[in-house]
C-alpha cells in the first residue's frame, strides 16, 4: 500500500471478495529530518495508507526498507548514469523489491499472494505457465516495468485494477469514502522530486563529475562537458553547444568522457541486443519470432522480430528503424497485450 488510490482500491476489492487482507507499506528512506522526496513513499503517503487501511478495517504494517532499496535501486541508479546508460529505477523497485524481498516478508505472514495497485493482469494458461498481460486501461498500462518477474512471482502477483480504468477505480475509492479518491497520481522518480538526476548522481558518485569533449560523428570537437552522467540519449536541450542544425546526443562513453551529437536521423536504429532477459509467455526463441518492442514506458511497442542469443541475451530487428534507443532502458517483447518477455537495452 504505497498511499495512494490504486493500491488503496486493490485492498478494498480484495477485502470486499471476501480474502484476508493485511497491508505492507514500504518505507525507502530515513526522513527524520523531513526531507522531501516528491509524491510517492513519503511520511504522508505512509499514514494516507494506514488511514485506508483503518477504514477497511484490514491490519497494516511499515516495513523498513531502507538499506536493500539503496542497494538495489538507487546505487544503480548513481552507477548506470555514471556508466553513460539511461536506467530505469521503477523496474528494479518492483522486481527488486515489491515481488522479491517484500514477497519474502509476505509469505512470513502467512499470505499466498501479494497484491499491488499495477496496472496489469497475470493469469495461468492451462498447462501451468503464468502469464502477464497489459492492463485495460491502455493509458495507465504498467506491464513495461513487470517485465523481470519470474514464474514464481507471478504465481503470487494479484493485480485486482488491471481489468478497470482509472476513472472507475476513482469512482470506487468515491464510493468507499476513501481519503486518497482524488489523490493525484506519482509522475517522477519517487527519489528524484525535482527530475535533477544530474545533481543526484554527482552528490552520490563525485567522481562522474570529470569533464569531456562532445563531439560530432566525425569525431570534430564542438565543445566541452562536465561529466556524461548529465546527458542520455536523444537529449536535444542543454548540450551547450551552437549549431545550425538541432543536434541530438546520439552516444555516450564514459571511459573516454566523449558525447557524441548528430542530427536526428543519425538516432535512428533498424535493431538491439539486451541482456538480463527473462521470458515469461515462451522458452527462449532459437529462431525468429514475431513480436513488437516497447524500448520506452510511453513509447508505442514498434513491431519486428526477436530470437533469443547465448547468456540470457537478446536480438530484436525492427520492421521501421526507431529513434532514441537508450542503452541502460529497457525493451519489453509484446505479441498484442501478451508480455513474451524483456530485458537491458545494451
Amino acid at each position: 500500500m504505497s498511499g495512494g488510490v490504486d493500491s488503496s482500491v486493490a485492498a478494498a476489492l480484495l477485502a470486499a471478495a471476501g480474502h484476508d487482507v493485511v497491508g505492507l507499506s514500504m518505507q525507502l528512506y530515513d526522513q527524520r529530518d523531513g526531507q522531501a522526496f516528491g509524491r510517492c513513499c513519503t511520511l504522508d503517503d505512509l499514514h494516507d495508507a494506514r488511514r485506508v487501511a483503518h477504514t477497511l478495517g484490514i491490519p497494516h504494517y511499515i516495513l523498513n526498507f531502507e538499506r536493500r532499496f539503496q542497494e538495489t535501486v538507487v546505487s544503480n541508479f548513481v552507477r548506470e548514469y555514471a556508466a553513460g546508460r539511461t536506467p530505469l529505477p521503477c523496474a528494479h523497485c518492483n522486481s527488486d523489491l515489491k515481488f522479491a524481498t517484500l514477497l519474502e516478508r509476505a509469505r512470513g505472514l502467512g499470505a499466498d499472494q501479494v497484491a499491488t495497485g499495477h496496472y496489469a493482469r497475470a493469469e495461468r494458461r492451462p498447462d501451468g505457465r503464468w502469464l502477464l498481460r497489459r492492463s485495460l486501461d491502455p493509458d495507465k498500462d504498467q506491464s513495461y516495468f513487470l517485465f523481470a518477474l519470474t514464474q514464481d512471482q507471478l504465481a503470487a502477483a494479484n493485480f485486482p485494477v488491471g481489468t478497470l480504468r482509472k476513472p472507475q477505480v476513482r469512482s470506487e475509492a468515491r464510493r468507499l469514502g476513501l481519503l486518497v479518491a482524488e489523490k493525484p497520481d506519482s509522475q517522477e522518480i519517487c527519489f528524484l522530486p525535482d527530475g535533477d538526476h544530474a545533481s543526484f548522481v554527482a552528490r552520490h558518485a563525485p567522481q562522474a563529475e570529470r569533464a569531456g569533449a562532445i563531439v560530432d560523428q566525425t569525431g570534430r570537437v564542438l565543445g566541452g562537458h562536465p561529466g556524461v552522467h548529465r546527458f542520455t540519449v536523444g537529449q536535444r536541450k542543454g548540450l551547450g553547444i551552437a549549431a545550425g542544425t538541432p543536434l541530438y546526443v546520439l552516444r555516450l562513453d564514459a571511459p573516454t568522457r566523449t558525447v557524441t551529437v548528430g542530427p536526428r536521423a543519425a538516432l535512428e536504429r533498424p535493431t538491439l541486443t539486451a541482456s538480463g532477459v527473462n521470458w515469461i509467455a515462451v522458452d527462449a526463441p532459437a529462431t525468429w519470432a514475431p513480436a513488437s518492442a516497447q524500448i520506452r514506458h510511453r513509447h508505442r511497442a514498434a513491431p519486428g522480430r526477436v530470437r533469443a542469443l547465448e547468456g540470457a541475451r537478446a536480438e530484436f530487428l525492427f520492421d521501421t528503424p526507431q529513434t532514441a534507443v537508450a542503452p541502460g532502458q529497457a525493451v519489453v517483447f509484446y505479441n498484442g497485450d501478451l508480455v513474451i518477455g524483456g530485458g537491458w537495452i545494451e
